[in-house]
Formats: structure tokens, sequence, C-alpha cells
């Protein structure tokens, strides 16, 4: 279904949506710790989203197993939660969706455990990814194009020679979590579907330090880099406007 312009109501509530997701990001940021598990984070956000109400997006969907999707270092998208302790330095990336009165936000974000990089290197995928997904935000409004949006979003992840994961996109959200269009990583600006204002849409850069390359773990749900290197995840949930946007997975001021 290609996502819809949003009534006054709806995106009432998926602004409200929004909020609690950034809201429990921001919680899962500050509490995680090297010794801390994933299945730790996975119970942290399910008693703070049941403490506001809502549902939790990704639970049961397609089949997945959990609330929150946790992935470590050459991990890139879909890992599901474990007993395994986070180790120092390890890149993992948290992504979650809220669900609240029928409307869904998405997003995610990737950090260091103990907020210490590995690797200069590291620490540069982590800062370039989440730019390009800025510079993707940038240059919405109304009429722009998936292509302006991919093109944006590329030319930060090609000056730093990065993987961009292409089997893997950005996507229209709202009254579902996965809805159309797509919206891959790259691309040529000027092409490919036409958005409106009122629309709500998911972007999401996902690259590696090595190649573009990925593969799938015998659970079916985890997507990790081909040839082991690190790959760094971020995504916002944005309302187009009639000049730019909003970010609806942005904490407010």
């Amino acid at each position: 279904m290609l996502t819809k312009v949003k009534t006054p109501a709806e995106l009432r509530a998926q602004r409200e949506s929004g909020q609690m997701l950034a809201t429990v990001l921001a919680g899962i940021r500050a509490f995680v710790h090297p010794g801390a598990t994933g299945k730790d984070i996975s119970e942290f956000a399910q008693r703070e989203l049941k403490s506001m109400g809502a549902a939790a997006a990704f639970l049961g969907y397609s089949g997945f197993p959990d609330v929150i999707c946790i992935s470590v270092n050459d991990e890139v998208v879909h890992g599901i939660p474990n007993r395994i302790p986070f180790e120092m330095g390890d890149l993992v990336s948290f992504d979650f969706g809220v669900t609240w009165q029928g409307m869904v936000t998405d997003s995610s974000f990737s950090m260091f455990i103990g907020h210490q990089a590995p690797s200069k290197q590291a620490k540069q995928l982590l800062e370039a990814t989440e730019a390009s997904m800025y510079e993707g935000i940038g240059v919405l409004k109304n009429g722009v194009t998936t292509g302006d949006i991919g093109a944006a979003v590329q030319v930060i992840l090609d000056a730093g020679r990065y993987g961009i994961v292409r089997e893997l996109v950005g996507h229209g959200v709202g009254h579902y979590l996965h809805e159309e269009p797509d919206i891959p990583n790259y691309g040529r600006a000027g092409t490919g579907r036409i958005l409106k204002a009122g629309m709500t849409i998911a972007i999401e850069p996902m690259a590696t330090l090595g190649s573009r390359h990925v593969v799938l773990d015998p659970d079916e749900w985890t997507v990790r880099t081909r040839d082991g290197s690190l790959a760094a995840h971020f995504e916002h949930t944005v309302l187009i406007t009639e000049t730019g946007s909003e970010i609806l997975t942005q904490l407010a001021e």
C-alpha cells in the first residue's frame, strides 16, 4: 500500500507515537553498558512502552519474535535479542517501532558500547551513516522523489567509500510498519516515485566498512555483512511538508 497523506488526527497520533519511540530509544542509550545483553534491552523497552500504553510494532510482525531488533558489529539489521553480554567497543544498532492509536513510527540508531569506538574508521562509519540520514531528510519537501532522497544519502556514503546495503531500504510508514514506496539509499535525483506533503516515510541508511553484500543467518532474520565488516544503521520517521520536513521520532525540545 502506498503511504497515504495523513489527516490531522492521524498526524497527531503519529507524533505521539514518535515521541514515545524517541523516549524509549533515549532510555536505551542511557541504560546500555558493557555486560548488558540484548534481552536486558528488550525487557527495558517492553517495560517503558507498557507504562505508556502503546504497542510494539515489531512483535509478531511477519513472525518476528521480539519487540526490538538489536544488531551487533557485523550484523546489519533484524538481529534477535539474546543473552550474550555486550563488550566495550561493540557497535550495536537498536531498531524499534511503536503503534499508538493505529499509527506506526519506526526509528533506529547505532552506538558504541561504553561510548568507546574500536577504531577511527569505525567512528567515522558511525558518523557518516548518521550524517547521510540527515542529508536525505534535508532534501524533503512536497514533490520530492525517492531518487532525490537516495542520491543525497549516497553522496555522503560514497565520499567515505562505505558499502551501501542495497537489499534493504527505507519505506513509507504510518498505517502499517512497511508501506510503499521503497526508498533506496542510493539513486539518481529526479527519478522514482514522487512524494507529497502529508506523507510519512522512514529514511534509514545502512552502511558497512567493507563490501555492500550481505547474507541471511539461519534464524532467517539476522542480516549481516558477507565479509564480516562492521555495519551501522540510522533511521527516523519523517513527515514531508510543503517546504521541508518534520522528524517525528526525535524528542521535542
